[in-house]
């Protein structure tokens, strides 16, 4: 349907595969831990790819420092959604 988004379920390990494979995404935080979140952004780094993580209310500034360092580069954090 045009206009309607299908509900697409990934695994965290699906988008670790993902993003070592060096595809960008952009993802929702809420309903990940910051392990799931740091473990993706590792993934990113060796992969080289982006990725973009919005809705991230409740992540403490540590977190995010943490999910940052991981990524080395390759998070960026939408403060807008």
């Amino acid at each position: 349907m045009l206009g309607k988004e299908k509900d697409m379920s990934y695994t965290v390990t699906d988008l670790k595969a993902i993003a070592a494979s060096g595809g960008g995404m952009v993802l929702s935080a809420g309903g990940l831990t910051t392990t799931d979140l740091r473990a993706i952004a590792a993934s990113a780094k060796s992969g080289g790819g982006q990725l973009t993580l919005c809705n991230l209310a409740g992540f403490t500034v540590t977190d995010l420092r943490a999910i940052a360092a991981s990524g080395g580069g390759h998070v960026v954090f939408d403060f807008l959604q």
